[in-house]
C-alpha cells in the first residue's frame, strides 16, 4: 500500500506540472523516475517508449502506467494513471460545467511560459538520449534519418514506417551492449481478451443504454488512435457530432492543450457535455473508455515485449528503435512543442537560459514551473 501511495502522489505532482504534450510528458518521466529515483533504467524506459508507439492509444500515460505498473502491480498502475490524469480531469470538468468562455490574461500569461519549459524539457530529453544511444555513425543516421523523415512527411505511417525499419536495421547491423538475462516473460492473454471481447461486443449494446454508446464510442476511438492526443480530437469531433456546439469543441480543444497531463482528457470535457444531466458520469464513462485500450494492450504486452528485447536479435532491433526514438522526440522538438511556444527572440532567449539552468545549476523541475511562470506573466 505504500509503494502504490507513493506511486500515486508522485504521478499527481507531475501531473500538476506536465504541459506541453507526450513529447514533453516524456522528458518529465525520465528526469523524474530514471534519473532521480530510478525506479527504471535508461534502455528499460526507452523500451517502453519504443512499445508506446507500437500501440494504439495515449502513448505518455502509457509509459506512466507501465512504470506504475513495475513499481507496484496492477494498482500502482491504476494509481499513476489516477494521480498522472487528476488534474487535468478536474479542469476539463469545471470548464464543461461551468461554461468558462475565456482566460484571463495570467492565465494566458502563466501557459505561455509554461510552454516554454516544455521546450526545455524536451530539449533536455532529447539531449540526454542522444549521448545515451546515439554513439556510432549507424545509430547517428538512423537518428538523422527518422528526424527528417517525420519533419517532411509528418504522419503516423512515417512514424511506424522509420520505427520499423531502424528495427530492421539494427536487427542486422547493429551493435548493442547485450546484457545478459534470465528474465522471462510472457504474453498475458486475459488483458488482450478483455480488450477483444470490447472493442466487438460494446457496440452491439450501445442502443440499449446512452451509458454504454459513450464508453463504446470512446473506446473505439481509444483503440484506433496511433500518434498521441493530438491525432485523436479529429475522430473525437466526428464522435460528438451535434451533441455540442464547435464552440464548444474547439473550447474544450484550446483548454485540453492549455491543462497539464494528456491529452486525451479531452474525453472528459466532452462526456460532461454529451450528458449534460449527470455531467460527471459521463466524464468518468468517456476517460476510462478512451484509456481502458491502451492500458489493457500494455498489461497483456509489456512483459513479453521486456523479454525479447534481452535476446540478441531483438536487443539489435530496439538499439535500431532507441536510435530512432531520439529522431522522434527532435522532430517533435521542433513541431509541434517549439513551433508553439516560441514567437520571439525573448522567447528563444527564455529557452536558452533555461536549458542552462536545468542542465548546469540543477534546479528542480517545480522551481522551473514557477520561474517560467511568473515569466509568463510579467515578461511575455
Amino acid at each position: 500500500m505504500i509503494k502504490v501511495l507513493e506511486v500515486f502522489w508522485r504521478f499527481l505532482v507531475l501531473g500538476c506540472i506536465s504541459f506541453g504534450g507526450p513529447a514533453a510528458h516524456i522528458g518529465y518521466f525520465r528526469k523524474q523516475f530514471v534519473q532521480k529515483l530510478q525506479w527504471i533504467d535508461e534502455s528499460a524506459y526507452a523500451r517502453l517508449i519504443a512499445l508506446s508507439q507500437f500501440l494504439p492509444g495515449p502513448g505518455s500515460s502509457q509509459i506512466g502506467f507501465a512504470i506504475g505498473l513495475r513499481k507496484a502491480g496492477l494498482a500502482g498502475g491504476i494509481a499513476a494513471f489516477i494521480g498522472f490524469t487528476l488534474p487535468s480531469f478536474i479542469l476539463l470538468f469545471i470548464l464543461a460545467t461551468a461554461q468558462i468562455s475565456q482566460s484571463s490574461e495570467v492565465f494566458t500569461g502563466i501557459i505561455s511560459g509554461l510552454k516554454l519549459l516544455a521546450v526545455v524539457v524536451v530539449a533536455d530529453a532529447v539531449y540526454s538520449m542522444f549521448n545515451s544511444f546515439c554513439k556510432n555513425n549507424l545509430s547517428v543516421t538512423l537518428m538523422i534519418l527518422t528526424t527528417v523523415s517525420l519533419l517532411l512527411l509528418p504522419g503516423i505511417w512515417t512514424q511506424m514506417f522509420v520505427l520499423i525499419t531502424a528495427g530492421f536495421i539494427g536487427a542486422f547491423y547493429g551493435n548493442p551492449a547485450v546484457k545478459s538475462s534470465n528474465t522471462v516473460g510472457h504474453i498475458y492473454k486475459l488483458p488482450l481478451l478483455i480488450f477483444a471481447i470490447l472493442f466487438a461486443g460494446t457496440p452491439l449494446l450501445a442502443a440499449y443504454s446512452e451509458e454504454v454508446a459513450i464508453f463504446s464510442s470512446f473506446f473505439q476511438a481509444g483503440s484506433l488512435v496511433f500518434g498521441g492526443g493530438h491525432v485523436v480530437l479529429p475522430l473525437l469531433q466526428q464522435l460528438v457530432g451535434d451533441s455540442i456546439t464547435t464552440d464548444q469543441f474547439l473550447l474544450g480543444y484550446a483548454a485540453a492543450q492549455a491543462v497539464p497531463g494528456p491529452m486525451f482528457t479531452m474525453a472528459t470535457y466532452l462526456g460532461a457535455e454529451i450528458m449534460p444531466s449527470f455531467p460527471l458520469i459521463g466524464a468518468l464513462i468517456a476517460t476510462v473508455g478512451v484509456f481502458l485500450p491502451g492500458f489493457l494492450l500494455v498489461i497483456g504486452l509489456q512483459s513479453g515485449w521486456e523479454s525479447l528485447a534481452g535476446r540478441p536479435r531483438i536487443a539489435g532491433a530496439t538499439w535500431g528503435i532507441n536510435a530512432a526514438v531520439v529522431g522522434l522526440l527532435l522532430s517533435a522538438l521542433y513541431q509541434p512543442v517549439f513551433l508553439s511556444a516560441v514567437q520571439s527572440t525573448l522567447e528563444m532567449a527564455l529557452v536558452i537560459a533555461g536549458f542552462y539552468i536545468l542542465r548546469s545549476l540543477h534546479v528542480p523541475i517545480v522551481g522551473l514551473v514557477i520561474m517560467f511562470g511568473l515569466a509568463g506573466v510579467f515578461i511575455l
